[in-house]
């Protein structure tokens, strides 16, 4: 009974087989690309393939710049014209004579008489020189040693000076005549108060000089002298 077929059962073996055919049809197509694929790449094929396909090449152009254009030539001006003067030569007039004739009414000038000559020049005369000035007065003679006293000066200490306790050294010049009498007394060195000066102005004006004889002959001098105001 297994043995017999019928005929539904022998149709529907090709649709079956047909179906599953559809289904592993795709699984097939994929698992033979990847076994390609393996193959190609043991076998080297793709790198043979990539080297083959040329490479992308950029180029990039560079446009030059368009250099400036030079700027026009500025038009030079156009000199003067230069235009030459010419001098025309003036030919001066031939000069008219002219003859005097003098009027029939003209009176004529008498001729005048000759002058006198002039005078010699006088010799001017020489001024008279003036007289001579009189000599001036014979300084005395500065000494400053061989002074001797016949009577010396003997200040008066002032009252006044002692109860206000001034003290001080009076410093003088005297000049003494020919008599040995002091003519004049001037203070160099002020002691600092005008009392002391004073006395010691009157004490060398009443003093006696010995007469100071030069070459035979007594002579007027100048000296320096000092005095002193001390309290003790």
């Amino acid at each position: 009974m297994n043995a017999i077929s019928s005929p539904l059962m022998t149709d529907r073996q090709p649709s079956a087989l047909m179906r599953q055919a559809r289904k592993i049809g795709p699984l097939g197509l994929i698992i033979l690309l990847h076994l390609a694929f393996f193959w190609a790449l043991q076998s080297g094929l793709i790198h043979q393939v990539a080297s083959a396909v040329p490479k992308e090449v950029i180029a990039t152009f560079i446009v030059p710049e368009k250099a400036p254009e030079p700027a026009p030539p500025k038009a030079q001006p156009t000199p003067p014209k230069e235009v030459k003067i010419v001098k025309k030569a003036v030919t001066p007039p031939k000069p008219i004579p002219v003859t005097e004739t003098p009027a029939p009414t003209a009176i004529t000038a008498p001729p005048q008489p000759p002058q006198p000559a002039a005078p010699a020049p006088q010799v001017a005369a020489e001024p008279t020189p003036a007289p001579a000035a009189p000599p001036g007065p014979v300084l005395p003679k500065q000494i400053t040693s061989g002074i001797e006293y016949i009577e010396k000066p003997n200040p008066i200490y002032p009252s006044v000076s002692r109860r206000m306790g001034e003290e001080g050294v009076v410093e003088f010049r005297v000049t003494v005549n020919t008599s040995g009498r002091a003519e004049k007394v001037e203070i160099i060195k002020s002691s600092g108060y005008s009392r002391l000066d004073d006395a010691v102005r009157t004490a060398v004006m009443r003093a006696i000089f010995k007469p100071y004889i030069d070459n035979g002959r007594a002579i007027t001098i100048s000296t320096v002298g000092s005095l002193a105001f001390r309290l003790n």
